[in-house]
């Protein structure tokens, strides 16, 4: 068996064991079903925190119901509410600029496509395999810090490996298509429960026959 297809069968049982951990794959973010809404938090999403962009949007959603209404939003107001989420003004501008965008090229309607999620500004592939997967039930991975920290300790690639881009890749050839979306949800849960960066619950971890940063744990 080549190493590539070791990684897959490992990756498969991965897979379905954090399923039976996790039954429901749900999107961290709170964004009610609404498109839109996933593409602004996706936005603020930034290096902040999922918990505080919920806490944030609570407010923004509720001066701002709609995209239309983001759109001809007041800038300064915009940057008030969401200032708690850092970055304020970029994040502010290129949420308005999306929310633009979104009204008037394309009707209302979030594209399905990685070619024109990533016309939106402030949009990377994160975010746009994020809407991909959520919205249209696509084939995904997003590679955010969980992702990427954690299929590294599972002995996928090199643990110093942090480019989104490559973990991407990675990741693509060795989850099954149907099965990536929701193994990406499954794996911000088990990152934040069991399988934190500064201090990883090891001698709990249901996966730690699986995982190389576990084996090595406990040889020492």
């Amino acid at each position: 068996m080549t190493a590539k297809n070791k990684k897959k069968v490992i990756m498969s049982e991965i897979v379905a064991r954090l399923e039976e951990y996790y039954p429901e794959a749900v999107c961290a973010l709170e964004y009610s079903g609404e498109p839109w809404k996933l593409l602004v938090m996706g936005r603020l999403s930034a290096q902040c925190t999922d918990a505080r962009v919920n806490i944030v949007c609570r407010e923004l959603f509720e001066v701002f119901p709609t995209y239309e209404a983001l759109a001809d939003g007041e800038i300064e107001e915009i940057e008030r509410i969401i200032r708690p989420c850092g970055l304020f003004r970029t994040k502010a501008a290129s949420i308005k600029a999306a929310c633009e965008m979104l009204r008037d090229e394309f009707g209302g309607r979030l594209p399905d496509t990685m070619e024109e999620l990533l016309l939106f500004p402030g949009v990377g592939r994160k975010i746009a395999n994020l809407l991909l997967g959520d919205v249209y039930g696509k084939p995904a991975i997003v590679a955010d810090t969980h992702c990427i920290r954690i299929c590294g300790r599972f002995g996928m690639y090199p643990e110093s490996e942090k480019s989104p881009e490559k973990v991407e890749r990675i990741m693509t050839e060795l989850i099954s298509p149907e099965k990536s979306s929701d193994f990406c949800h499954r794996i911000v849960n088990f990152g934040r429960e069991v399988c934190s960066a500064r201090s990883p619950r090891c001698d709990e971890c249901p996966l730690i026959d699986l995982c190389s940063h576990g084996k090595k744990q406990k040889m020492k």
